[in-house]
């Protein structure tokens, strides 16, 4: 083996990393080599809580299936692993990821999908005092669509946010074929737990499907924000490393959808740079001195590794636009 050739793509993100000034997280706990994905943040007393998808173990007699990863940060730049979230019900026995999460009276509402099922993965609901010990709901999987000619039925990467006066959950799913992944949502009543039977689809087609040349087959991993009665969206385009760029919306109801611009928000970095095989599956989040940030994942060696990072963003006339540094 030419271990020059192996260890090469690692030696450049560690390079790239130590020099530029930006949040990086890694967490290599399961597989020796940082890999955390799917990032999302919320604010607890007092601290930053940073939920994400955690892989398989290289020691396939520790678990096989991926689960979500839980760090914390009182400044969002640093941050320390504190946990992880792993099956506990027959449902998620073949994994859990892609978690999203709302904070209602001091109560952490995590949404996260099975994986390894194919088309029947779903999503779930799981709630936390602690950020840390989840409890899950007795209804789960709480959501999927069922299918029809716009949809296989399946339904990951969810995201859950409370507009104006009901709560939408907004996920993606897979045309009948099974090639193309696009954006749904469902809402439920303001009043709601979150329980299965509070959920009803509210387009009976995509509401976001790739139709951009840079988006390839695949729109996923909405992340969405409100400001000055609109819902802001951000979202993933194209397939894990096509490359996945980041793309931006603007709605008025939270079903009808415009695109900020035709070009991503955020692109994948340049040749040689720590993201140059992808910038993908975004979060956005204001934090406690509403400041707006710009959480996704990334990678320069075409998913042999992931790790987290973070950028400032900030509004204009058009909606909204990387801060410059």
């Amino acid at each position: 083996m030419n271990y020059h050739r192996f260890f090469l793509p690692f030696l450049l993100l560690a390079l790239t990393v130590s020099t530029q000034a930006q949040m990086f997280y890694k967490d290599t706990d399961r597989t020796g080599v940082p890999f955390a994905k799917d990032p999302v943040v919320v604010s607890l007393n007092g601290r930053y809580l940073m939920y994400y998808s955690v892989p398989p173990y290289s020691d396939k007699s520790k678990g096989t299936g991926w689960n979500i990863g839980i760090a914390e940060s009182q400044d969002l730049e640093n941050w320390k692993k504190i946990g992880e979230m792993i099956p506990e019900t027959p449902y998620e026995e073949k994994g859990l990821c892609a978690p999203g999460a709302l904070v209602r009276n001091d109560t952490i509402h995590l949404f996260y999908q099975t994986y390894g099922n194919g088309r029947l993965d779903a999503i779930c609901h799981a709630f936390s005092t602690d950020g840390l010990h989840f409890e899950r709901d007795a209804t789960n999987p709480i959501f999927h669509p069922e299918p029809s000619d716009w949809t296989c039925g399946r339904a990951i990467d969810a995201e859950v946010t409370e507009f104006k006066g009901q709560y939408f959950l907004y996920f993606a799913t897979r045309d009948p074929a099974f090639e193309k992944q696009m954006l749904g949502v469902a809402t439920a009543p303001k009043g709601t737990d979150f329980r299965r039977e509070d959920w009803t689809l509210r387009a009976d087609s995509s509401i976001l499907r790739p139709t951009l040349p840079w988006e390839g087959k695949c729109i996923e991993g909405a992340s969405v924000i409100k400001h000055k009665g609109k819902l802001y969206m951000v979202y993933a385009g194209s397939y894990n490393n096509d490359p996945q760029q980041i793309g931006s919306a603007v709605s008025k109801d939270g079903i009808q959808w415009k695109r900020l611009s035709d070009e991503p928000l955020l692109r994948n970095g340049a040749p040689g740079t720590w993201n140059e095989s992808e910038s993908g599956h975004p979060c956005i989040f204001r934090d406690r001195k509403g400041k707006i940030h710009l959480f996704y994942q990334g990678n320069n060696t075409h998913g042999k590794n992931w790790i987290l990072s973070s950028v400032a963003l900030k509004w204009n006339r058009k909606g909204l636009k990387v801060a410059s540094k």
